[in-house]
């Protein structure tokens, strides 16, 4: 008699497919609130560079996170941290928390989130400069 053992990690993924996900969901509109403000902003006044580099550095991202988390299951080469943490740098982050949260990824390591977040905070102090007080401290050394 061949009884296998089913892992109870895909029993419960398939239980709770995602939790929170309104609560997700409502958090990511928040914090991409400012960036979508920002840019229609900057659309109206004819410079459409930076929603291009947010998008391209976003779907970069999101590419990065999905090879990585396939190569961590076939004990391949991964990414580096300090290269996917760039790559949010420089605008990838909404692209990166969405590969976090679809794939799974990166989403347990304190110390890997911790940067993350930090990185999200950097970009909406940037835009709050930018959009309430007239880029007057930090926005005019970027746009």
């Amino acid at each position: 008699m061949d009884q296998r053992i089913k892992s109870n990690k895909s029993a419960t993924a398939k239980q709770h497919p995602s939790r929170y996900p309104r609560v997700k969901l409502a958090v990511f509109l928040a914090i991409c609130a400012l960036p979508v403000a920002g840019f229609t902003s900057l659309l109206l006044n004819g410079v459409w560079l930076p929603g291009a580099i947010y998008l391209a550095m976003s779907l970069l991202a999101f590419f990065l996170y999905w090879r990585d988390k396939r190569h961590a299951r076939a004990n391949e080469w991964r990414t580096p941290e300090k290269i996917l943490h760039a790559v949010e740098l420089l605008g990838g982050w909404p692209g990166a928390l969405v590969a976090q949260q679809a794939l799974r990824h990166k989403t347990r390591k304190l110390s890997f989130q911790l940067v993350f977040w930090l990185i999200v905070v950097l970009h909406e102090v940037v835009w709050i400069d930018r959009l309430l007080l007239g880029g007057n401290y930090l926005s005019r050394h970027f746009y």
